[in-house]
């Protein structure tokens, strides 16, 4: 069983590797969304944005977490 992660660990990895994956993924489907299909855009776009704002809100955190500890980032 793998070893448990720290809070900042998940938030870094999240970081790093899911939130841009799943941004990646978004903008992939927009960009094949025909412009004719108004709610599944906009559905796109709103996902998209919400995970722009948790990647803001990881970094936030990490910056904070990292304050905390005197780091340097």
């Amino acid at each position: 069983m793998p070893r448990p992660m720290t809070d900042r660990q998940a938030w870094e990895h999240e970081l790093r590797e899911e939130l841009p994956a799943q941004l990646a993924a978004y903008r992939k489907e927009l960009d094949a969304t025909p412009i004719t299909f108004n709610e599944r855009r906009e559905r796109l776009e709103w996902q998209i944005r919400r995970a722009e704002k948790r990647m803001a809100d990881v970094k936030a955190r990490l910056a904070k977490i990292g304050a905390e500890l005197g780091e340097m980032h």
